[in-house]
């Protein structure tokens, strides 16, 4: 086959090339371009995507002999990407900006421009896998349950996942750096990416505000309605969060806050106690299934972050929106964030299907 490789500039990318190269397959290198400005995404061990990540990647394809290419992605990273989650925060929801832009550039703009050129799959350094069963492919938590991305994944439709890659999946990071190091790869000891590429600084609340600037609003309790601070706008919360609020203490009866609810059109925070956090029943919409929709209530674990927040639950298509109705209470969970539903067999790691969580109830 003819394989496009991703490459992040990363050990993982660089290891997945060179299975791929392993297995016979003609592979051509591609290092996405996604920023007009790389300066401005971060560097050194919380990096990715910079000019720095793109002579590593470079490197790597010299010394696995396969042609490489720079392709500028920026302007549709940005509009698919940034300007998503801006618009997801200011609306009051929180946005995973690692599934939209696995979603929207990796598999859907540079699969359909390497498909349009003749490749027959794009390889990513992902750690998850893929099985086919009775011709349908299967996405499936990765070997290393610490570092599996099937959730970052598991928006992909199922001609997307026909036509990718995952080589590393099945193979725990330790023995992947090891394998690095065997092969001379002079990523093999660098440190992982952490965070979000574009905010420089890790500060999110910084970088939105000057995005959307100053929106003033009320903190309220939810039990009594009663004002206890302002704040400079909704997008600066997210559900769950206890630290930061700015609550003067002297109007707290000594119990912690957590904010419980964004209101963007009256720029409302609402806070309360933990037990108000708890959530029994999630409303997703935007559903993908890669076996097709569910027939009837399903039994699943549903994840409904990238790390942790799992539980198990009965979901079930309805009309356009998915309904999970979980077994036991989960807390934290955000509007914005995607509700992944897993097989609940022994293994527990095929994905039966995603879908954007728009609303809970206790």
């Amino acid at each position: 086959m003819r394989v496009l490789a991703a490459m992040s500039g990363g050990v993982d990318s660089a290891v997945a090339a060179a299975r791929a190269v392993d297995a016979g397959h003609d592979v051509v290198g591609v290092h996405l371009a996604l920023s007009a400005k790389p300066g401005t995404l971060r560097t050194g061990s919380r990096g990715c995507c910079t000019i720095e990540d793109s002579h590593d990647a470079r490197r790597a394809a010299d010394i696995l002999g396969i042609p490489f290419y720079v392709w500028d992605f920026a302007e549709r990273f940005t509009e698919e990407v940034i300007e998503t989650f801006v618009g997801e925060y200011a609306a009051g929801r929180t946005p995973n900006p690692c599934v939209t832009c696995n979603e929207k550039i990796k598999f859907e703009a540079l699969l359909e421009k390497a498909i349009a050129l003749g490749f027959d799959a794009v390889a990513t350094g992902h750690y998850a896998r893929l099985s086919v069963a009775d011709g349908v492919p299967e996405l499936r938590r990765a070997v290393d349950s610490d570092k599996d991305q099937s959730y970052v994944l598991a928006s992909l439709t199922p001609e997307q996942l026909r036509h990718s890659m995952f080589p590393v999946g099945d193979t725990r990071k330790p023995d992947i750096r090891a394998e690095a190091e065997r092969r001379g790869l002079a990523v093999a000891r660098k440190p992982d990416s952490h965070d979000i590429c574009f905010i420089p600084d890790g500060d999110t609340k910084k970088f939105l505000e000057k995005r959307l600037g100053h929106r003033p609003g009320d903190l309220v309790d939810a039990e009594t309605g009663a004002v206890l601070g302002r704040h400079t706008g909704v997008h600066g919360f997210t559900i769950g969060q206890r630290k930061g609020l700015g609550i003067d203490r002297s109007v707290l009866d000594g119990k912690p806050r957590y904010v419980l609810a964004l209101e963007p059109v009256s720029g409302t925070v609402k806070v309360g106690s933990a037990d108000a956090l708890t959530v029994r029943e999630i409303r997703a919409h935007r559903p993908v299934w890669p076996a097709g929709p569910l027939d009837g209530p399903t039994e699943c674990v549903v994840q409904v972050r990238a790390h942790g927040g799992l539980g198990e639950a009965v979901a079930e298509v309805d009309g356009d929106q998915v309904r999970i109705q979980l077994r036991e209470p989960l807390t934290g969970v955000a509007p914005g964030q995607v509700a992944v539903l897993y097989r609940p067999d022994a293994a527990g790691d095929v994905v039966l299907g995603s879908a954007k969580i728009a609303a809970t109830d206790g």
